[in-house]
């Protein structure tokens, strides 16, 4: 016993958080192992200890019907086994003359509350976000789908981690070539360890050197739950409150939770303002300095004299000013986020507002280029899954309309449009249901459809059964009525 003790010792390198304690069951000595902080002393000293000492005569084949514990007790041999599930959270024993180590599963640690994600607040719908324990996580996503069919298969990842990642989808829904490649792709996964789900993405990705993202994130139960009815495959990390979703197309970036709780006029709305807010966001930089550089006989007279006055006396030539602006607001986002919260607002305030004036009043920079820069910044937030890509493209787009104007914008959108098209994520098209044209799938695009149209699930995501809604004849007469009515 003493050697086993200084064994496990040397193994964790005298760790202080190390719990040790002896005890004698059934005239055998005998020790308790497991880690500060991660077990429940109580219900470990109240279920286990304590029946394990006061019995006799003992027998340790019947030791799972002395404790009273809710998970079963597991036996392992080796001695790194063993410690591989303390470092976890399990409480190992260790008894003289038995062959094996037995693990009880009393854990116990400090968990953040169920809450409204900062990043996805909402008006109406569900408030729940996910947390950091992934068992907390696959129980919300349980909550939702009260059914036999959800399955959540669990990975080991990390060397050093032994983090626990779940694969949930609906065995009856989820195409199951979707799950082997996601299986399989994360069974190919070596690597130190895995602190977020984000970790995870590039392995997963079809093209990891492509700027859009192929794996869908998402801080909201309901969220995922409503991506696995669709055929899709998610992944939960331990230690992150974010799920990854796979096959991930771009049309789901303009998409909101919300845009099912309103009514199908203003979600339509809703989301060609987002798509304006892109193209903004993407070309107006773009355009105004290929205006400027090459082709500005293309402005009415009246707006080409009134930047030709605000830009007269400006040091920088049009593409290098827009390209310092373009990097000022992009140091001053990343400084905003980084700043301590109570701080951000004022630094907002300083460098929007006083470094921008003052910048114009000294004759450094145009108030144009202020002005195109700040309503293309505002436009990357209408789309806030993918602020980075579009930041990182419109730089691109700038050089472009540097060389040769507007002819290098078409150019640019043309290999743009090329890389959507050809872009894959687990079999899925990245651009449909507009490339390929999937008429089925439009009912849910850019113009939104109410849900009693919504009979079928997606075709641009394999699933096992495309019937998801019953269709009724009668209610979907009488909202052609209702429509008519409203034209």
């Amino acid at each position: 016993m003493n050697k086993s003790i200084e064994k496990l010792k040397k193994d964790f390198g005298e760790s202080a958080d190390l719990l040790i304690r002896p005890a004698v069951i059934g005239g055998r000595e005998a020790c308790f192992f497991a880690i500060e902080g991660l077990v429940d002393k109580e219900l470990l000293e109240e279920h286990v200890i304590k029946p394990l000492t006061t019995s006799k005569p003992f027998d340790l084949d019947k030791l799972e019907q002395t404790v009273f514990l809710s998970s079963p007790v597991k036996r392992v041999k080796k001695r790194e086994e063993a410690e591989t599930e303390i470092a976890a959270g399990a409480t190992a024993l260790v008894v003289e003359g038995a062959k094996e180590i037995f693990l009880f599963g009393a854990k116990k640690w400090e968990r953040r509350s169920v809450e409204e994600p900062p990043t996805s607040s909402v008006i109406k719908g569900p408030r729940e976000g996910f947390t950091e324990d992934v068992q907390v996580n696959a129980a919300l996503l349980r909550r939702r789908i009260k059914n036999k069919t959800l399955v959540i298969r669990e990975v080991t990842l990390g060397k050093y981690t032994s983090s626990k990642v779940l694969v949930c989808y609906l065995s009856d829904v989820a195409a199951k070539k979707t799950v082997d490649l996601v299986t399989e792709r994360l069974a190919h996964i070596d690597i130190d360890g895995v602190i977020d789900s984000s970790y995870l993405t590039k392995f997963l990705e079809d093209d990891p050197s492509s700027l859009f993202p192929q794996v869908g994130s998402y801080e909201k139960p309901d969220v995922v739950a409503a991506k696995l009815l669709e055929g899709r495959v998610a992944l939960l990390s331990d230690g992150s409150p974010i799920a990854l979703t796979v096959p991930h197309v771009l049309l789901e970036s303009f998409q909101d939770s919300q845009d099912y709780f309103k009514r199908n006029t203003r979600v339509t709305v809703t989301r060609l303002l987002r798509l304006f807010g892109a193209v903004i966001a993407l070309f107006l930089p773009a355009a105004f300095v290929a205006v400027q550089e090459f082709q500005y006989q293309v402005l009415p007279l009246k707006f080409l004299i009134t930047i030709i006055n605000s830009t007269n006396g400006t040091p920088l030539s049009p593409t290098l000013e827009m390209v310092l602006v373009l990097l000022i607001f992009d140091i001053l986002n990343e400084a905003s986020v980084r700043m301590p919260r109570y701080v951000g607002m004022a630094l907002s305030i300083v460098g929007a507002i006083v470094l921008g004036e003052t910048a114009v009043s000294a004759g450094l920079l145009s108030s144009p280029a202020v002005l195109v820069t700040a309503l293309s910044s505002i436009g990357l937030y209408l789309v806030p899954d993918d602020v980075g890509t579009y930041s990182l493209l419109r730089l691109a787009f700038v050089a472009a309309a540097a060389l040769i104007g507007l002819i290098g914008i078409i150019f640019a959108v043309m290999i743009l449009v090329s890389h959507l098209v050809t872009l894959q994520s687990f079999g899925a098209n990245y651009a449909s249901p507009y490339a390929p044209l999937t008429n089925k799938d439009l009912k849910d695009g850019f113009f939104k459809k109410e849900l009693p149209y919504m009979v079928s699930r997606p075709e641009s995501i394999a699933n096992q059964n495309p019937t998801r809604l019953k269709k009724d004849d009668f209610l979907l007469a009488r909202l052609d009525e209702e429509e008519r009515d409203e034209k």
